[in-house]
């Protein structure tokens, strides 16, 4: 009897033993604290955050389209587990994600794509309250915004239309390869090892940093259905702030400021689509993110007229109060509360998420000539009329249009200003802010002041009517 329980003990000490020893104990050094995602027209992001940098890499897969991203030094837990629970049927590009482990301590997931698309996956570091980040972002083959200008542009020359970046042709890998390994099941054994990926992986797989094979900053855009009215009208371009990963200021009840510039734009737009010789666009028009210079571009390729930008402020000191208007400045800031604001906006891209890695030529040409003295007091013409109409329906902050280096500001040619509506971080004011009567009462004065600019200078309407 007393042999037979010794002979148990050891048996099980020897499994224990193998068990410990097996390649399939995790000993992974990181963990997925969180992943959120993103969908849109303008592209999907996903974002996965953990407590060190993630090693990743990703695979493009053809015949059907797919991504299989390998997270490396994670194991599976309830977040990546319930990751396919967070996809929409409606969304653009995703079909389905499935999860599993591939090898020890090396997650892979494969996303089922709905079409052909054109992925951008990089890191960011720990900014504001995120930790370190992993950012898949999905963008549409085709950019919408000069699809719908090639549609609606009557001049649509062929020498004149947009033309697709040109894209590296990915080819399905080869049979038994790692990558193929996931489908149609994620099932591999314990004695097989992590094939090495192709020895030329250009066609087949994007490496960890820098990856560029399409940024935010040149394809977020979707268009806005322009209302059919006769002749040129005056386009105004209505920028949501923040979204997305990035929502902006929080009021004392939890108001995320993203929200409430999105509310407010979307009214903006419906109030100057309903002037005879007006549309609105919205340069967001959901809860994802857009780069500041990403918006500028997408004003840019809308030709719009004129470029607003809605926030609403926030102040350590929760009395702070009342509305602002701001243009931009070669020269600095005007106070050092516009500076501070300017720099608070500006790190938006952090917060947000931006890949630094690739260089956009129409950025490039966008932000070429700073030298916009003209542009700028424009701006400054358009902020004092808008300032003016506020400040009938609320207390302003400063009585004058201030000054500053705002990045989503800096459009060499069209007039541009941020205008925040109140302070979120107001108790009172961020009730008036979730207010449907007092929104409609801002947007009403936001227009007012947009009709007042053109009326105190027609020679501006008659260049946008041309």
């Amino acid at each position: 009897m007393i042999k037979h329980a010794v002979t148990q003990h050891l048996r099980t000490a020897l499994m224990l033993s193998m068990l410990l020893m097996s390649p399939w104990v995790s000993a992974a050094n990181n963990s997925i604290t969180a992943a959120r995602v993103w969908p849109a027209e303008d592209y999907t992001r996903i974002a996965f955050e953990a407590p060190l940098p993630i090693k990743h890499q990703l695979l493009i897969l053809k015949n059907p389209h797919r991504l299989v991203l390998d997270i490396e030094d994670v194991d599976l837990n309830p977040i990546l587990k319930t990751l396919s629970d967070r996809i929409l049927s409606s969304d653009p590009y995703i079909k389905q994600i499935r999860v599993a482990m591939f090898k020890p301590s090396v997650m892979r997931i494969v996303i089922d794509l709905k079409a052909e698309v054109s992925p951008n996956v990089f890191a960011l570091a720990p900014a504001g309250d995120y930790k370190h980040r992993l950012v898949v972002d999905i963008y549409p083959d085709k950019d919408p915004i000069m699809a719908m200008l090639e549609k609606h542009e009557s001049r649509g020359a062929a020498d004149t239309a947009a033309k697709d970046t040109p894209k590296p042709v990915v080819e399905p890998l080869p049979s038994g390869t790692a990558a193929e390994a996931d489908l149609p099941a994620i099932e591999p054994t314990p004695e097989t090892p992590i094939e090495p990926l192709p020895d030329n992986p250009t066609d087949a797989t994007i490496p960890t940093e820098p990856t560029t094979v399409a940024t935010a900053d040149t394809k977020s855009n979707k268009p806005e259905q322009p209302i059919k009215k006769k002749g040129r009208l005056i386009t105004i371009a209505i920028d949501a702030g923040h979204g997305g990963e990035d929502p902006g200021a929080r009021g004392a009840s939890g108001t995320h400021e993203k929200d409430i510039t999105l509310m407010i734009a979307k009214k903006l737009k419906e109030k100057i689509d309903a002037e005879e010789n007006m549309q609105g666009v919205l340069v967001r028009d959901g809860d994802y993110f857009i780069p500041l210079q990403g918006r500028v571009i997408k004003a840019r390729k809308l030709k719009a007229d004129l470029f607003i930008s809605i926030h609403a402020d926030s102040f350590t000191n929760p009395a702070a109060r009342g509305s602002s208007v701001f243009a931009l400045s070669e020269r600095g800031a005007t106070s050092a509360s516009a500076r501070y604001l300017a720099k608070k906006e500006n790190e938006s891209d952090l917060i947000g998420g931006v890949s630094l890695g690739g260089k956009d030529p129409e950025l490039a040409k966008t932000l070429l000539d700073l030298s916009q003295a003209a542009t700028i007091n424009d701006s400054i013409k358009l902020g004092k009329a808008v300032l003016l109409k506020i400040g009938e329906i609320n207390k302003l902050h400063k009585s004058h249009v201030e000054q500053a280096g705002f990045a989503v500001l800096k459009s060499p040619d069209t007039p541009s200003i941020l205008v925040e509506t109140a302070f979120i971080s107001n108790p009172e004011e961020e009730r008036k802010l979730k207010d449907d009567d007092y929104q409609n009462q801002l947007v009403n004065s936001i227009l007012a002041g947009v009709k007042k600019y053109f009326s105190a200078n027609p020679a501006l309407v008659n260049k946008s009517s041309n």
